[in-house]
Formats: structure tokens, sequence, C-alpha cells
């Protein structure tokens, strides 16, 4: 479940399950300190009669909380019981749902799973299985991947050798750290950490050997997106801004020069991919009111030119630029031909066509980045996939629901 805002569209209910004191949170999106609210097992959900619903050992609970004072106040009391996982959801009207017992959203069992453009299976990579999203990024010479992995509660970057099958633990904070790319030659990695309560980037080297460095820190929710061919610049996405809500910022990684907008409007752009020459960049945005892909020249000016035509999200680039895939918001992998002009002015793309029905347990999210990589030449993907079809219980909805005032 993805954050939520709260009723004054300031501060924002969010939950983090691998640090010291896993719970609920509430953050101001101006910045500030985060403050704990309280134990969960799950992400909270705000009800429009005033309270917080949680799950906390196998029962759904209800809490009276003041969205002004941001306090909890008043006793918990049980909702529902059953062996609960994963989230529960509340309506404008009330109606509260959740799904006892099963596999909770988030927790399918997954592993890295070739395919070729048919959807047909390949090869198992082989890497252990996990339960959470892996945030996968392979290395420029196709020989490892970055991965999110959850060790007793302690969420970091490892590296996974795709030759010799072996993990290889890259980051030992007790923060998290997450969404690691890799720098062009493959010698560093980039990733984000809430070290200092945010989360920002930091820089290491890619054999998990010497310090782990302090790159950028702005006060906002920042997370590497792409690195240029060039090593000249790194993308990033930037959350915070109440107007601008997540823009897509480069920061030069060369001379010193300071970190300047690609992409900033009213709505919310993330996940930005620098084509093969990089003189383009490719993103996806909601300003449609609805999330779509888009191409645009970097660093600009230049047109927003649509790519996806029903909804899309985790753009990448095929490696020669010729053609662009991406996953659409039933889960269908997706690619489009493409066409570049030399002078980086126009593009012309062609329609979409469907590759196959992935098994990427999350399509999209404020922090879910592309859960697949394609081979160089477009014929072959590694993807994160629900490695089985766990059965999953129904939904159940509670209509008559009476909160305790």
């Amino acid at each position: 479940m993805p954050p939520q805002f709260l009723p004054d569209g300031r501060h924002v209910l969010y939950y983090v399950g691998n640090v010291a004191e896993p719970g609920v949170y509430v953050g101001q999106i101006e910045g500030g300190e985060a403050r704990r609210l309280l134990a969960s097992d799950s992400p909270a959900a705000y009800a429009p009669s005033g309270q917080l619903l949680f799950i906390r050992k196998d029962a759904l609970y209800a809490q009276n909380f003041d969205p002004v004072r941001l306090e909890l106040t008043g006793n918990l009391y049980p909702v529902a019981s059953g062996a609960l996982t994963g989230t529960v959801s509340v309506s404008a009207t009330g109606a509260v749902a959740y799904r006892p017992g099963g596999i909770g959203v988030g927790t399918a069992p997954r592993q890295l799973i070739w395919f070729d453009r048919s959807g047909r299976e390949i090869e198992n990579a082989g890497d252990p299985v996990h339960l959470g999203r892996a945030n996968p990024e392979m290395s420029p010479d196709g020989r490892h991947v970055a991965l999110w992995r959850t060790v007793s509660g302690n969420g970091d970057v490892w590296s996974f050798d795709l030759r010799r099958r072996a993990l290889t633990r890259l980051t030992t904070d007790a923060s998290t750290d997450n969404n690691a790319i890799w720098s062009p030659d493959g010698s560093r990695i980039v990733f984000s950490s809430n070290r200092k309560g945010v989360l920002d980037l930091y820089q290491m080297s890619a054999t998990g050997a010497g310090s782990e460095d302090p790159l950028l820190t702005t006060g906002q929710i920042l997370n590497p997106s792409d690195y240029s061919r060039d090593g000249q610049f790194l993308l990033y996405s930037s959350s915070g801004d109440p107007k601008t809500r997540t823009d897509i910022w480069a920061l030069p990684m060369r001379g010193g020069g300071k970190p300047f907008p690609v992409v900033q409007t009213s709505a919310n752009e993330r996940q930005a991919q620098f084509s093969p020459d990089g003189k383009w960049i490719a993103y996806q945005s909601d300003r449609s009111g609805r999330t779509e892909v888009y191409v645009q020249p970097f660093p600009g000016p230049g047109a927003q030119s649509p790519m996806s035509t029903n909804g899309g999200v985790q753009v990448r680039w095929r490696s020669d630029g010729k053609e662009l895939f991406y996953v659409a918001l039933d889960g269908r992998l997706m690619a489009v031909r493409i066409q570049l002009s030399a002078d980086g002015h126009t593009v012309e793309a062609g329609v979409p066509a469907a590759l196959f029905l992935t098994r990427v347990f999350e399509i999209q999210g404020i922090n879910i980045r592309q859960q697949y990589m394609p081979s160089p030449n477009g014929q072959s993907f590694l993807v994160d996939s629900v490695s089985e079809d766990p059965a999953q219980p129904p939904i159940r909805v509670i209509l008559n629901w009476k909160p305790r005032q």
C-alpha cells in the first residue's frame, strides 16, 4: 500500500518495516523529522471517521487519531481477527476491506527468471527466493545484479553474481539502503538511504570495499534512476515539494556542477532512463490523470512525446535506442519501436505491441522501480517474478463497521 495523505494534504502516513522500530510513521512533505505513531505489521489506513486501522499480531485493530495534532487518542480495539496479513483499505464512505490469511501484499515469493519475447521461461537465474521487491539493476557488463534484500529486519543493497549464482552484501548500515544503480564502468554504485531520516543519495565501490559516502542531500526524498553512458550525469527523482510533487533532476557527476530540474511540473514524474546516446530521457508521468510513458530531449527544452497508449510504467531502452520497453498497467510487457533524430529534436514511435504477461507482483507505486531488465538485443528479459502462484483467499469487506469514539 503506498503512503497515504492525511486530510491537510501536507502530512503523509507510511509504513517502515525494516528498521529497528518498525511501524506506522507520519511525515511532512515539506521535510522535517518523521514521527513513529504506532507499532504495526502493515501500513495503516486513515478512516474519514477519524481512526487509523492497522494489522498487528494477526488481528485488525483501530484507534482514534487526531489528524491535526497528529496524535492517537483512547485505546486501540479489535475490528476483525483471523490470521490477517498484508494491508487494509478504507473507502470514503467508511467501508473496510482486508484479506484474511494467505500471502499478503508485497510478500509473495519471487525470483529472477529469464523469459524470451513470447513469455517462455528460459532459465531461472538461481538467486535465493525473496519475499519483498528486489528493485533489481543489472551491471553494465551483464554479470551482476544489484538487489534490495532484507535480512534480519535490515534492508541493504546486495550484488548477485549471475554466473556464480552467489550473493554479496554491499551495504551494512542499520538504515534502509535501496534503489542501487551502477556507474557506466561498473566500478561504483549509487543508492538511496534514510540514514539521516530522509532518503539521500550515497555512493560506494561496487565491490563493497571502502566507505559508503554521501553524494547528495537536499532535505527531500531522493532516489537514483539512471547514469548517462558517458558518466556525465546522474538522473534521480526528488519528492517533497507540495507544488511539483515528484520531479526528475540531473546531477552533474564531473566538474562540481549543481543539480538541475529536467522534468518539473505539478504532476508526478519518476523512473527516468537515458537513451544510449544520452540525448533523450524516457520516464513515467501521471500528468494526464493516468501514468503514461513519455520521451523528451535531454537536458531540454523539448516536447514531451507520449510512448504508451493505455497506461505504462517501468520504462527501459534497448541498448541500441531503437526500441522502448515498459509495463502496461495490466502487467503486460510492452515494446515500442522508436526512431530518434540525430539532432535530438524529433522522435517517431510505433504502435505499442504486447510481448507477454509478466509475473511482476507490483506494477506501480512511489518506490517501485523497474522490476525487469532487457538483454542488450531486447530478445530476452530478466524479470523479478512471482516464483509460484500462491492461493489467495478472497478480500473481505466490512460495510457496517462502527468506530468507537
